[in-house]
């Protein structure tokens, strides 16, 4: 395969940004994107210009840190997958494809496609966590009796890996969804609920602290997420947020 990249190059947070043009040829389809982009930045290297810097890590769509924007849609023209999971067979012979990386307030961009995604962790750090002893002293899981739909809407909820499409899908950028998940697989759960009104409400402090916008209700972030986390863990994490607000008054 033939084919035409544009791509967003910048040198740093605060320089201003292009588009650059990149011809590439004999892309094999069984290429995965980022293959792809490793093949392109050998021959940039080799032609002693600077590579293209991109996140990359576990290549399995397990880690979130693979975060491009391609083709005007989030991980790319896929569904289900992560950017690392896309492959070129998804692609036609002489496509221009347009490569750019998250745009939003709350991910800056600190090199070409990397962006910051530090906000994230800062809203996990503000109530994803629980203070139940789950180590070392453990009780048996037969005593702690849960129903297995709630079992399994909080695995459903905790399989999101943070990669950050909701946001970058999103037109407010906000990052509700991703919050959601994370309150509700510890709201569906006993172990959760010791600090359930002060997580909920920490946690969407410090989202709007990082300057998230607001959710749209057009559910974009559920079509893009990788790993279909559901709108319905918006509703759960809005009665949350609710009774917690109520009820600390």
């Amino acid at each position: 395969m033939n084919l035409t990249l544009k791509i967003w190059r910048q040198s740093g947070p605060k320089e201003k940004g292009r588009m650059v043009t990149y011809p590439i040829s004999d892309v094999s389809p069984d290429m995965s994107f980022l293959e792809m982009l490793d093949v392109l930045n050998e021959s940039l290297v080799a032609k002693r210009e600077e590579p293209i810097a991109f996140d990359h890590d576990c290549r399995e769509g397990i880690c979130g840190t693979c975060s491009l924007h391609i083709n005007g849609e989030a991980h790319g023209p896929d569904r289900a997958i992560t950017t690392c999971q896309l492959h070129m067979r998804k692609f036609k012979e002489g496509e221009t494809i347009y490569i750019e990386p998250w745009r939003a307030k709350a991910f800056p961009v600190i090199k070409d496609l990397i962006v910051d995604r530090e906000a994230f962790e800062r809203i996990q750090q503000a109530g994803g966590f629980v203070s139940v002893n789950t180590s070392g002293n453990t009780q048996d899981a037969n005593n702690l009796p849960i129903p297995k739909i709630d079992a399994d809407l909080a695995f459903d909820a905790a399989a999101c890996i943070g990669c950050g499409a909701c946001v970058a899908t999103c037109k407010n950028a906000s990052a509700m969804l991703f919050v959601a998940a994370k309150v509700s697989q510890f709201a569906l759960l006993p172990q959760g609920k010791v600090e359930a009104k002060e997580r909920v409400l920490n946690m969407v402090h410090q989202m709007d602290l990082e300057g998230f916008g607001s959710c749209t209700n057009t559910g974009a972030c559920e079509v893009e997420c990788p790993k279909e986390i559901s709108l319905d863990n918006i509703a759960r994490l809005n009665r949350e947020f609710l009774c917690a607000t109520l009820s600390s008054e």
